[in-house]
């Protein structure tokens, strides 16, 4: 949801700015805008600019730009703002910065929340020469408002954001720099924010966070900033996650950090380097059409990399989930799980397996609900947040809100390491999709899923509720996993010609029982966030009770039936959609048996899966969705209205 670049270098950081937004596109957003600090547009009569002066210690040779031109420099006191914004995709934003060059800059795409999509509410906003890009919401932007208002400051948007501009703008009145400006500024927001910030003749950018995601990129010309390390893999590796309530300063070669309490973080002692493991080939399509094509097809490699701890074991072991996890597992006899859109759905089936191996209670909570209502706290209690990008603003605040109640048996289970929710957490498991691009969760769901049966594996083994024979039934499963999803996989020419003849409806009908209704829920999500037909996910046994009413020739009915105990029974719901002639579209498994019949039609999965087969029977779904989606010719990466890190409340 939203994103930002920030870069102050000896190259053109134009380039960077573009590729950066365009690595950040998947976040979801509606507008996109730039601001630069630069002596005006490059200009082929000018005549060549003086070389920049190489830094101690650097060789004298001149660096290129990312375009090949050489290396300018413009001095401070003529480097004023050019600001660009356009509605729609960052191609648009492109074009007209193809004229620029610049050493510093900021950069942005927004997802609305305050004001509609348009040119005026785009980032960055600016103040007499000082602009502001942002992610997140000011919630008490109103009252700020009113003030600057009465200080005499105009304001041109419908945003939150544009306060924050004009606020620093009326600190620098009192404050020594711009650092501290924007220090002292951002100690009186509330809400969520990642915000960078530039202005006129200064060589300085400045950045800060607050429950919104931001890093910063060492790199060898100069030092950058991103939502995302995606975004910077162009430029370097070597990344600084900043901490709630840190505010940076970023020169081209130099760099400090001062963290909430208004102390200076030393680098790496209070704020490591790290060095990421993504690579330019993690974001790119390659051989695949869509994003949400290639994860689909990646999920055997990503489950295999997130079981690969278990690959030779002989035995499961809680330090799969921290060193601290032996001690904080022991005693536990019931579990919460807190998560939200398809990470709740991986946590209604974990709920299942929790309580069948472990025999312990297990609750799922949406965690945007959870602490807005009276809980009663359980200290003995383990408290599981997942996510894929560990930045989920509901997600995050819902974990820090069961600590506070005395809750201090926590576990992460998410796909980035030095994400919020994990240093949050006491205990991790990684589930190593690898980025995750698509808006709509494919490989990361079905890597939550096991690593959460490894969860419950583990809790069974620590309550004494796991023999050895179950221990090496269950471990042996899991590492065949991986081949069980490729055979799934094999089935998309079948799943392909059922879209096709579906992509037409208006809404759908999704059914499943026990560990495979969340199943259901999921494919439903999927088909209304890709294709835009209203689906919605029921337990079969819940026909009767209201959803039947809407069963006709024009809804088509998904369902989920692998052969295990409640096969029989789900049966006879389906003879109750066939009675009021509905269409009927069933994944089954090999063995299960089904009555060929007018309006059905059954796709049977390769294999019967037990425990795990919620994992398989969701891929055809994700399949479908997908399907149906290019026939209706949606945008399958980019959903309207939607965002792939939601960031905000």
């Amino acid at each position: 949801m939203c994103g930002i670049v920030a870069a102050t270098a000896i190259r053109n950081i134009v380039p960077v700015l573009i590729e950066g937004l365009t690595r950040l596109e998947y976040r979801g957003y509606d507008s996109a805008g730039l601001a630069l600090l630069n002596a005006g547009p490059k200009s082929p009569q000018a005549g060549p600019p003086p070389p920049v002066l190489p830094r101690a210690g650097e060789a004298t040779e001149m660096l290129a730009t990312l375009d090949n031109e050489p290396v300018v420099s413009a001095s401070s006191a003529s480097l004023k703002l050019t600001r660009l914004r356009s509605v729609g995709r960052v191609a648009e934003l492109a074009a007209q910065a193809t004229d620029q060059v610049a050493h510093h800059g900021i950069a942005h795409t927004r997802w609305a929340t305050h004001g509609v999509p348009s040119e005026r509410n785009a980032h960055p906003h600016v103040s007499a020469g000082l602009a502001v890009v942002h992610n997140g919401i000011i919630e008490n932007y109103a009252e700020l408002k009113q003030e600057l208002l009465a200080a005499g400051y105009l304001f041109t948007s419908d945003t939150d954001t544009e306060v924050i501009a004009h606020l620093i703008q009326h600190t620098l009145k009192s404050a020594p720099d711009l650092f501290e400006a924007v220090r002292l500024a951002t100690q009186r927001l509330i809400g969520a924010y990642a915000i960078a910030v530039l202005r006129e003749w200064d060589e300085t950018l400045v950045v800060a966070r607050h429950g919104a995601p931001l890093l910063l990129g060492l790199g060898e010309d100069g030092n950058y900033a991103a939502s995302d390390a995606s975004a910077l893999l162009q430029v370097t590796r070597r990344m600084i996650y900043l901490e709630d309530g840190d505010v940076a300063e970023l020169k081209r070669d130099a760099l400090r950090i001062v963290g909430a309490g208004g102390t200076a973080m030393n680098v790496p002692e209070q704020r490591p380097v790290h060095e990421s493991t993504l690579s330019a080939d993690d974001v790119e399509l390659g051989e695949y059409t869509h994003y949400m094509q290639k994860e689909i097809f990646e999920q055997p490699q990503a489950l295999a990399a997130t079981l690969e701890l278990i690959g030779g074991a002989q035995a499961v072991s809680p330090n799969l989930f921290g060193v601290a996890a032996p001690e904080m597992l022991n005693g536990v006899r019931s579990v919460l799980i807190l998560a939200c859109g398809t990470s709740f759905h991986a946590g209604l089936v974990a709920r299942y397996w929790i309580e069948q191996l472990a025999g312990i209670p297990c609750s799922v909570e949406i965690a945007s609900e959870y602490r807005y209502r009276a809980s009663v706290a359980n200290p003995e209690q383990l408290v599981v947040a997942i996510s894929q990008s560990g930045e989920t603003a509901d997600t995050l605040a819902s974990i820090k809100h069961a600590k506070t109640q005395g809750m201090g048996r926590t576990l992460a289970i998410c796909n980035v390491p030095e994400s919020a929710i994990v240093r949050e957490c006491a205990l991790r498991f990684l589930t190593r999709a690898g980025p995750e691009i698509g808006v709509a969760s494919t490989k990361a769901f079905t890597t939550q899923l096991g690593a959460l049966f490894l969860l419950a594996v583990t809790l069974a083994k620590a309550v004494g509720r796991l023999s050895a024979a179950q221990e090496a039934e269950h471990l042996t499963a899991l590492r065949h996993l991986p081949v069980a999803v490729q055979k799934v996989l094999a089935l998309e020419a079948e799943i392909k010609a059922w879209a096709e003849r579906f992509a037409d409806k208006q809404h759908a009908l999704f059914l499943g029982r026990g560990h495979h209704y969340p199943i259901a829920l999921e494919g439903a999500l999927k088909l209304k966030e890709i294709s835009y037909i209203h689906a919605e996910g029921y337990p079969a046994g819940e026909l009767k009770h209201g959803p039947l009413a809407l069963v006709d020739k024009a809804m088509p009915v998904i369902s989920i039936a692998p052969n295990d105990a409640l096969l029989e029974k789900l049966k006879s719901n389906l003879k109750e959609v066939a009675a009021r002639g509905g269409e009927l579209y069933v994944f089954a498994d090999a063995d299960s048996v089904f009555d060929e019949d007018t309006g059905l039609h059954v796709l049977r999965l390769p294999e019967h899966y037990g425990l795990l087969s919620p994992v398989l029977h969701v891929v055809p779904l994700q399949l479908l969705s997908y399907h149906a989606a290019l026939v209706k010719g949606t945008d399958v990466d980019k959903p309207r209205n939607l965002a792939k890190s939601v960031t905000v409340e």
